[in-house]
């Protein structure tokens, strides 16, 4: 994945986290490559850009119960269990893929952020 696509990703991802109330991202991993979305000091998404040298560009959430099993078995192209999280339930989208649905996206974003925030700030969603 060419630099350029990375950080177009990573900027698209990082304006659709913007959107959500009291969303901070979080720089790290080597170069800062990759960002970690926290409301209220509570991690609901990770970019990761060449995550330990996989070379891939993906988004990790937090979701629902029953989510990732359901999501990984539909369509295991596009959606994986992540390393360190996938115990808990959080799911993979691989974003380097041709054809990302940045709709669904925000979708997905949405709902992790829904999981994690206070109620108050969920309401701010409706």
């Amino acid at each position: 994945m060419a630099r350029r696509d990375a950080a177009r990703c990573k900027a698209r991802l990082a304006k659709l986290c913007a959107r959500l109330p009291e969303t901070v991202r979080r720089p790290g991993g080597e170069d800062d490559r990759h960002d970690a979305y926290l409301v209220r000091g509570k991690t609901f998404a990770y970019f990761t850009d060449d995550h330990h040298g996989d070379g891939r560009l993906a988004l990790m959430y937090k979701a629902a119960a029953g989510e990732q099993t359901a999501l990984v078995a539909a369509d295991p192209e596009r959606f994986f269990v992540p390393p360190y999280l996938g115990h808990r339930g959080w799911v993979g989208l691989w974003l380097d893929r041709p054809g990302v649905d940045w709709d669904e996206v925000a979708e997905l974003v949405t709902d992790a952020y829904r999981l994690t925030a206070p109620k108050r700030l969920v309401t701010l969603l409706d």
